[in-house]
């Protein structure tokens, strides 16, 4: 294979696709329950945005497959097309409607066809959607999901049907989730729901509601279970997934420790940690996101002590000024991110870090974007999403900031962070040539079927050729040329 398949502009572009931080929208093909009786109709459903709405479309996807519906992978053979959404940027919400507008044409052939927006979108416009988007029957909020088949009853009759209200308690955790477009090797376990920091950009408090953590036993149950089916990676999801804490005693989860250290009857993160770690030593264990204000040392050291939880850490800095972090109201400040960054390669010196990074905040001057590019260069990511400010309403920014900075200049701003991200990617996959990587074979490469491709443990893709290793298998890949994007090796 020649390198140039694996340009450094288009892998580039691919390992940052989270710019726009949606993901096209995908389809699944789910088998419904042999003991549940059909009830004749198919559903479509498609997702965008971040990995916990994905997570979601597989919570959904097996409440329908249990209420008697089967799946299609084309929306103009379903009855009920649902679709997804995001509500970090406005063009994630612009490119929903957009798509909304493909779906008119099902509306139009056949008969009784309902169109259904469910996630973070629904929940921000609530029963505004319906005037706006005339083709949608149903809203759904993320913590209303089991109401979904009585909706669909309810939308039959004529009917617009709404449900979003927001849950202190629905965490979904005995439904066991059906796998979207599984490769059968790694999997999604959502461990929490909402999030209770109040970052002044973000909508997400507002549209998944208070942080709310889940039953630790139905967390260890779901990831054995997809171990025994021959799964070997799991990754542990939540907004903050650091601020994890369950107990039976419901007066000891609203406390907050500086250092999660060990106490009688809470389960925190680090312990849930290992709990899932020592289900099997062949099972990969993956978390994200990660919060500075949160994250412990005791997660380090269980990381350290664990070969098969995975060396990577998705640790937001968002801005490397204090003064903007203070606006943001992230609750860290600059030196306190270069303290976690400091403890993290101490205690896992092996590990790698990726962040998100907004540029062209309210009133961000010159010298503090200067303060994030001193930043990335004191951390070395491995990976960032890049993004530009975008206001949303109703957050703290939008109501208490002016958003001051134009859209030219924030995109200069963003291109100058893109750049030297590009380098650093280059120079730490460089640095990687030579070494050998123990590898997880998840598929075929996209760009050549003679190429195997998988991640290492610091969650860098590596492709190689093909010989008799299958998917779902570790080999030993020795990296021979890269791009800033891929590593690209022989197996040893």
């Amino acid at each position: 294979m020649e390198t140039k398949l694996y340009n450094n502009e288009i892998a580039f572009e691919l390992s940052t696709k989270k710019i726009e931080e949606e993901r096209q929208g995908e389809t699944l093909a789910v088998e419904r329950p042999a003991s549940v009786q059909s009830n004749g109709k198919k559903f479509y459903i498609e997702s965008y945005g971040c990995q916990m709405n994905f997570a979601d479309s597989e919570v959904v996807a097996s409440i329908l497959a249990n209420a008697g519906f089967d799946s299609t992978t084309q929306y103009t053979d379903a009855d009920l097309i649902l679709i997804n959404t995001c509500a970090i940027r406005d063009n994630a919400e612009q490119r929903v409607r957009n798509r909304l507008q493909g779906f008119n044409i099902v509306k139009k052939n056949k008969k009784g066809a309902l169109v259904g927006v469910l996630g973070c979108m629904a929940e921000r416009l609530k029963e505004k959607f319906l005037e706006e988007e005339k083709i949608v029957d149903i809203v759904v909020g993320p913590d209303a999901y089991r109401s979904l088949p009585a909706l669909v009853e309810e939308a039959e009759t004529g009917q617009k049907a709404v449900n979003v209200l927001l849950s202190r308690e629905e965490t979904y955790a005995e439904i066991n989730p059906v796998r979207l477009n599984s490769n059968g090797i790694t999997a999604f376990i959502s461990i929490m729901r909402g999030c209770d920091n109040m970052c002044a950009f973000c909508v997400v408090p507002f549209t998944r509601g208070r942080e709310r953590s889940r039953d630790y036993r139905s967390i260890i149950e779901e990831a054995q279970d997809l171990y025994n089916r021959g799964y070997r990676e799991v990754t542990l999801l939540g907004q903050n997934v650091d601020s994890y804490r369950f107990s039976d005693d419901k007066t000891l989860v609203g406390k907050r420790l500086v250092e999660a250290k060990y106490e009688e009857g809470v389960v925190n993160f680090a312990r849930l940690l290992e709990m899932v770690a020592q289900i099997a030593p062949d099972l990969r264990v993956r978390f994200s996101t990660s919060h500075p204000k949160d994250m412990t040392d005791d997660v380090l050291y269980t990381m350290a002590k664990y070969n098969n939880i995975c060396k990577y850490i998705h640790l937001p800095l968002q801005s490397g000024n204090s003064r903007v972090l203070e606006m943001m109201n992230r609750t860290y400040d600059r030196e306190w991110y270069k303290n976690r960054i400091d403890a993290i390669k101490q205690i896992v010196p092996d590990a790698a870090i990726s962040t998100d990074i907004i540029v062209g905040f309210c009133s961000e001057t010159e010298d503090e974007l200067r303060d994030t590019m001193t930043m990335m260069e004191y951390a070395k990511y491995t990976m960032a999403y890049m993004f530009i400010y975008s206001e949303r309403p109703g957050t703290l920014a939008a109501k208490k900031y002016k958003d001051d900075i134009a859209e030219e200049e924030k995109k200069r701003r963003l291109n100058e962070v893109i750049q030297l991200h590009r380098i650093q990617s280059l120079e730490s996959n460089k640095a990687d040539v030579g070494k050998a990587f123990e590898v997880l074979i998840e598929g075929t490469s996209a760009r050549d079927e003679n190429y195997f491709f998988g991640r290492n443990s610091q969650n860098k893709v590596i492709v190689f050729p093909k010989q008799s290793q299958q998917p779902g298998q570790y080999v030993q890949v020795k990296v021979t040329d890269c791009t800033s994007g891929t590593l690209i090796g022989e197996a040893v």
